[in-house]
C-alpha cells in the first residue's frame, strides 16, 4: 500500500525564475511524486515574502497543513524544494509525518529505476552524499519505526549506528568502483573509434519524449513511458542515416529543473557520452507550459558538463509533441523548420518530420565533410564495407586487382579508416 502524500510547491513571491509558472512546477512534483507509486491525496502551491530559517514555509502553513494531515490520514510529505536538515526534522515534528524535499525525491526516483550496475552504484553514491550531510543521532520515530533503502523508509536501526566516518569509507568504496566502470567505458568509446562510426546524442528535459524518439529512429524497444525519469541507463543503437551513413544514436538521462548537485556528480560518467559526441540533439516537448523554462534548464546542465561553446554556438533542436498542440501553431512551427533547419518539428508518436531530421542530422555531420579519392585493393572487403558505411561514396571504379573511390567524408573519421587499414591510399580533391 503506498504512502498517502501530501506535495507542497513553495514560490518565492520575489523570486527570479520567471519563466516557469507555479501551477507547472506544481504539476510536475506531482508528477514526480507519482513516478514512484505514492498516492498523492493532497498538493497546492505556497506563495511565500521570504523563507523561515527553521521551517521553510511560515508556522501559519503548517499548522493548517497538520489539519489537512490528520484528516487525510497522510503518512508523507513532499515539499519541492531542497531542506536543510534542521527545516526537515522541524517539519517532522510538528506534523508528525515523514517529510522528504526535492532531492531525496529525486534520488529515490533514480533508486527505483536503475538497472545497470553503474546506474545503481552512482545512485548509492548520491544517496550517501546526501545522507552524510544529515547524519544526526535524533532520527525522527518514524525513521526509527520504517526500516529499509532509501529515504522514504528512513535510515533503520543499523543506519543509526553509521557515524560519518563509515559512511565517507563507503563513499570512497564507491568512487573507487565506479572508476572502474568509467575505465571500462572508456575502453568501449576506444573500441568504437576504432570503428569510425560519429555519435549521436539525445538529450532533453526529462518526460521530453527521448526515448519514445530514439525507438522510433532505430526500431528499438527502450523503455519509454509519459512519466519522469523513464529512462536512467544510457542506451546506444546503430542508425542508418539516408545517405547510408552509419551513425551511433545515444539516449541520456532525462535532465530536470534545480537537479541535485549530488546526481550531477554521481552522473558524470553517465553524461560522458554527450561529451563526446559529434553532435548532440536537444529533445523538447514544444507541448509543455514551461518549455522554454526546460531549455534553460537543460542548456545549464550541458554548460556545467563542458559544453558552453557548443550550447552557445545554438544545438539542433527537435521539436517533439507537436501532435499535442494546435494545428495552426503546428503548421507555423513546421515552416519555421524548413526556414531553420536548426529547429525540426516532430513527433515520436505519429513520425511526423521524423524524415526531415534523419535528414538534418546527416546534414550536420557532414559539414565537416571533404572529398577524397581512395584507391584500396579489390580483396579489402571489411575496409570497402566500412568506407561505405561511414562515408557518401561519390564514384566507384573497378580496375582489375584495385578500386577507386570518390568520397565525402570528415577527415577525423577518414584518418580512423587509415588507422584501421593502413595500406588504403587516398588524396584530397579540391
Amino acid at each position: 500500500m503506498s504512502d498517502k502524500t501530501f506535495v507542497l510547491h513553495p514560490v518565492l513571491k520575489n523570486g527570479t525564475n520567471s519563466e516557469r509558472s507555479a501551477d507547472a512546477g506544481l504539476e510536475e512534483i506531482k508528477n514526480l511524486t507519482a513516478a514512484i507509486d505514492l498516492e498523492v491525496v493532497a498538493a497546492e502551491v505556497v506563495y511565500l515574502n521570504k523563507i523561515n530559517v527553521s521551517l521553510y514555509v511560515g508556522k501559519g502553513v503548517v499548522e493548517r497543513i497538520h489539519d489537512i494531515v490528520q484528516q487525510e490520514n497522510i503518512t508523507l510529505m513532499v515539499i519541492n524544494t531542497q531542506l536543510s536538515p534542521i527545516q526537515q526534522r522541524n517539519l517532522e515534528r510538528m506534523l508528525n509525518v515523514k517529510v522528504i524535499d526535492r532531492t531525496a525525491l529525486t534520488l529515490e526516483i533514480f533508486g527505483e529505476r536503475a538497472r545497470t550496475k553503474e546506474g545503481v552504484l552512482q545512485v548509492e553514491l548520491a544517496h550517501l552524499t546526501y545522507q552524510r550531510s544529515r547524519l544526526v543521532r535524533g532520527w525522527t520515530h518514524l525513521e526509527r519505526q520504517r526500516g529499509g533503502r532509501g529515504f522514504l523508509g528512513g535510515p533503520g536501526e543499523t543506519q543509526i549506528e553509521l557515524d560519518k566516518r563509515v559512511i565517507t569509507d563507503n563513499i570512497v568504496k564507491l568512487k573507487n568502483q565506479l572508476e572502474e566502470v568509467r575505465r571500462t567505458r572508456q575502453l568501449h568509446r576506444s573500441a568504437r573509434q576504432r570503428v569510425p562510426f560519429p555519435v549521436v546524442a539525445f538529450v532533453g528535459y526529462t518526460n521530453a519524449g527521448k526515448s519514445t524518439l530514439f525507438n522510433k529512429l532505430t526500431n528499438s524497444d527502450v523503455f519509454a513511458k509519459n512519466m519522469l525519469f523513464a529512462t536512467l541507463d544510457p542506451t546506444m543503437r546503430q542508425l542508418k542515416l539516408p545517405s547510408g551513413k552509419i551513425v551511433i544514436l545515444s539516449d541520456t538521462v532525462g535532465f530536470i529543473s534545480n537537479l541535485p548537485t549530488e546526481l550531477v556528480a554521481a552522473f558524470r560518467a553517465t553524461l560522458e557520452e554527450v561529451l563526446e559526441a559529434d553532435l548532440v540533439v536537444h529533445v523538447r516537448d514544444i507541448s509543455h507550459p514551461d518549455t522554454l523554462a526546460q531549455k534553460s534548464d537543460v542548456e545549464e546542465v550541458l554548460k556545467g558538463l563542458g559544453l558552453k561553446e557548443k550550447v552557445d554556438k545554438g544545438l539542433l533542436e527537435v521539436l517533439n509533441k507537436v501532435d499535442l498542440i494546435d494545428k495552426d501553431e503546428q503548421k507555423a512551427l513546421i515552416e519555421s523548420g524548413k526556414r531553420n533547419h536548426n529547429r525540426i518539428a516532430v513527433s515520436a508518436i505519429t513520425g511526423l518530420g521524423i524524415e526531415e531530421l534523419l535528414s538534418v542530422i546527416d546534414a550536420e555531420l557532414s559539414k565537416k565533410d571533404k572529398k577524397y579519392k581512395i584507391i584500396i585493393k579489390a580483396s579489402e572487403g571489411k575496409c570497402l564495407s566500412d568506407i561505405y558505411k561511414n562515408a557518401n561514396v561519390l564514384l566507384r571504379l573497378d580496375d582489375d586487382d584495385k578500386i577507386i573511390l570518390t568520397i565525402k567524408i570528415e577527415e577525423v573519421s577518414l584518418k580512423k579508416i587509415v588507422k584501421l587499414y593502413p595500406q588504403v591510399k587516398y588524396v584530397e580533391i579540391s
